[in-house]
């Protein structure tokens, strides 16, 4: 179970939003700029310090065209981190006009297992890529032209208007992850305005329907409260599982793209 946290936490914060069209979309109305850079306590049954993650926003050029390069960490600290190392690498490279990611990179080491996969997305051939350098093999799987990575799924869809949804809604997001495509559904559940350390934010309410059993209690264990502002950020994930509850809240940021609205009492 204690692997499983850094993919978890990234897991979550990552299937926040849903389905949109993959048109153009303009780099001013971005939620997100380069430099932008997040980072997420994680927390074990409550009380016990499970890890960090980080993600961060760098502009690239790639073959000529603008291109952001999302770089995700996730390692295990403290008590857990004696007994269980855990050091995880994700990086996704997607094109600046559409959000569509064409290169996908995951190197983890979770107490001595490994892995080293590079997953290149060719959107006119609608193939995903596979190679996997651990056991020197390359494979292609065919993709749908909408898409998406575990991180480039994350600054895609925060660009999604979310001012109409209705607390019930549900909406599903691809995914190709481990060789394969995954449907996730998501449910709205309304806006509540929660305490964190930057003060009050007024936060929007998701609730990811997962499988039960592997890893969570059950379909509906897991919570994802995000930023109602411009910025669209998860600020607090919480999730019941098989073993014990996780916890991860954002502790720091910067190079946000729109304010970071806090709650003053009077």
């Amino acid at each position: 179970m204690i692997k499983k946290l850094p993919y978890i936490l990234f897991f979550f914060t990552i299937v926040v939003f849903s389905q949109t069209e993959q048109n153009s979309i303009s780099s001013d109305k971005l939620a997100f700029k380069d430099g932008e850079w997040l980072r997420f306590k994680m927390s074990y049954s409550n009380f016990l310090n499970a890890g960090f993650s980080t993600i961060e926003v760098k502009e690239i050029t790639y073959k000529k065209k603008e291109a952001f390069h999302i770089v995700g960490k996730g390692k295990t600290t403290g008590l857990i981190g004696l007994f269980f190392k855990v050091r995880d690498n994700y990086q996704s490279y997607m094109y600046k006009n559409t959000l569509k990611p064409f290169l996908f990179i995951r190197k983890i080491n979770e107490g001595g297992y490994t892995k080293n996969k590079e997953i290149e997305f060719n959107h006119e051939s609608k193939e995903a890529i596979v190679k996997n350098y651990k056991h020197n093999t390359v494979k292609r799987y065919p993709i749908s032209g909408d898409i998406q990575d575990m991180l480039s799924s994350l600054y895609y869809l925060r660009n999604k208007k979310l001012s109409d949804l209705k607390i019930g809604d549900e909406f599903e997001i691809k995914l190709f992850f481990d060789q394969e495509i995954n449907n996730f559904k998501l449910r709205f559940l309304g806006k509540e305005i929660i305490r964190t350390k930057f003060g009050k934010i007024k936060t929007l309410k998701f609730r990811p329907i997962v499988q039960a059993g592997r890893v969570f209690k059950a379909k509906e264990s897991v919570t994802v409260w995000v930023t109602a502002d411009e910025n669209k950020i998860p600020i607090k994930i919480k999730a019941s599982l098989a073993v014990g509850s996780l916890r991860a809240d954002l502790v720091s940021f910067k190079g946000l793209a729109h304010p970071f609205n806090i709650i003053f009492d009077n």
